[in-house]
């Protein structure tokens, strides 16, 4: 009878040890499998169990949840949807996120650690921690300036303030309402197969992850390399270029827009745009300099994030003398997103250094305390201050008195410069409208706004100089909004 007992109680201990070796497998060994198993749907109850974090724009939450009373019971709702699109993005219990809806889900779903009491506090008692707030740099005036301007054009404009780097306004028309995604019903999956199917992307972000030729608001950058190269040394020097102009070693001669470029010194063909100055003003200033400078503005960077990330602009490295002509006015590979020709012209007002752009102030749990916080961003030199004092002059002749004119503010000191972007086979496309510009007050010792605007559809007369007429208002408006906030 004792040994039955015996052998009973050590079949017994073996049965425990295995369940406990097969609890084992399944919690630690086999836990991913299972969490990413499709069946199970115990993460996405959790996730959507509770109200989701909000992002925030000048303190107030443009976002929400709204309680369904089903399984996944909050569905996030989103305040004025198509104007803040291009910076929330969407959270879909069906599609997803993105934008910033991605990049800090875990701070407004409630997992990440940094919400935690303490450390590994919730891995110990399964609890899950309110989603926090997402405070974005964004100015409610400039961005709605921006969408209103934009009205039913395609395009899209980026504002920063130059001494920071903070975004002060992020838009792109068309645009589209992310809480028609947020669910998983019918209705949502409808919206998703139409959004896609529209071909005027209006899901595309136009001021962050769509690259445009940047035509000749690209003189900014040519014109800075010009001068710290000493390529160029007196800006009412006549220039002794051709109109037209023979591309280096090709048959092709280049024209202008404008009459008297020919031997048009550079602040001439600035204020007025003149394409054969530009082309032969970077020949001259080089492939190695003009390249170091586009760099130094930001151009050929993998790596920039709002904390999304950015589209590369490029600026081709390996060209002959007659691409870097065409390149030095904004064509051939040259590219730019309007996050980073605002980069440009915000350099020129903080003495030639570029501030990293950011989107996210700080960060708070639902209580108000603050997780992170955005701090001191990088900076960059992209050209010498004398430069970038030079530009300044430059940028405001051609709004006191060349093709910038309508951005004109009372009371302000403005410059810019207008782009005619070509594109198509042939340059046979409507030509894409471009306005770069900044704004301070008159007395004040800094800018506090720069902007970038570019329109798909630009006037249909080619003749005109579009950026001038098209874009440069739209610019105007966010930056009186921002001078007057």
């Amino acid at each position: 009878m004792t040994r039955c007992i015996r052998h009973a109680a050590a079949f017994c201990a073996l049965l425990l040890l295995a369940l406990l070796l097969n609890a084992t497998r399944v919690q630690v060994l086999r836990a991913d499998a299972y969490d990413d198993n499709p069946a199970n749907r115990r993460d996405a109850i959790a996730r959507y169990g509770q109200p989701r974090g909000d992002i925030l724009v000048d303190g107030r939450p443009v976002t929400g949840s709204r309680d369904t009373g089903e399984h996944l019971r909050y569905e996030r709702t989103y305040g004025a949807g198509p104007l803040y699109a291009p910076v929330t993005g969407y959270s879909s219990q069906e599609y997803g996120t993105t934008l910033l809806e991605d990049t800090e889900d875990g701070l407004l779903s409630g997992t990440d650690p940094a919400l935690q009491p303490v450390p590994l506090w919730n891995d110990f008692t399964r609890s899950r921690n309110a989603g926090g707030n997402v405070v974005t740099t964004i100015d409610p005036a400039a961005q709605r300036a921006a969408y209103e301007g934009l009205r039913s054009r395609k395009g899209a404009v980026a504002a920063v303030e130059p001494s920071t780097g903070r975004i002060l306004a992020l838009v792109s028309v068309p645009s589209y309402d992310p809480g028609l995604l947020s669910g998983n019903s019918a209705a949502a999956r409808g919206a998703w197969e139409r959004l896609n199917a529209d071909p005027d992307r209006p899901m595309l972000n136009r001021a962050v992850r769509q690259t445009y030729p940047p035509g000749s608001t690209f003189k900014v950058v040519t014109a800075a390399a010009a001068l710290d190269a000493g390529a160029v040394t007196d800006l009412d020097a006549p220039t002794d270029s051709p109109d037209p102009y023979l591309l280096p070693g090709t048959t092709t001669r280049l024209t202008n827009g404008s009459q008297g470029c020919a031997d048009a010194s550079v602040r001439e063909a600035f204020t007025w745009s003149c394409n054969t100055v530009f082309a032969k003003l970077g020949v001259a200033t080089g492939l190695a300099d003009l390249r170091a400078t586009a760099e130094g503005f930001g151009f050929n960077d993998d790596g920039l994030r709002v904390p999304f990330p950015v589209a590369r602009s490029t600026f081709d490295t390996t060209m002959d003398r007659a691409q870097l002509a065409l390149s030095s006015i904004g064509q051939y590979n040259t590219r730019a997103t309007p996050l980073q020709m605002a980069m440009v012209a915000a350099a020129v007002v903080n003495n030639g250094q570029v501030r990293e752009p950011y989107l996210v102030e700080r960060t708070t749990r639902a209580g108000g305390g603050t997780v992170s916080a955005a701090g001191s961003r990088p900076t960059r030199r992209a050209m010498f201050p004398s430069t970038a004092l030079r530009l300044r002059e430059l940028m405001r002749g051609v709004v006191e008195g060349g093709t910038g004119t309508n951005a004109a503010i009372r009371g302000a000191v403005v410059g810019g410069k207008t782009g005619t972007a070509q594109h198509g086979i042939g340059n046979s496309g409507t030509p894409y409208a471009w306005f770069v510009s900044w704004a301070q007050d008159e007395g004040d010792a800094e800018a506090k706004v720069a902007v970038a605007v570019v329109v798909e559809d630009a006037a249909a007369n080619r003749r005109e100089i579009s950026g001038g007429g098209t874009a440069a208002p739209i610019a105007r408006a966010v930056m009186e909004a921002v001078l007057n906030s």
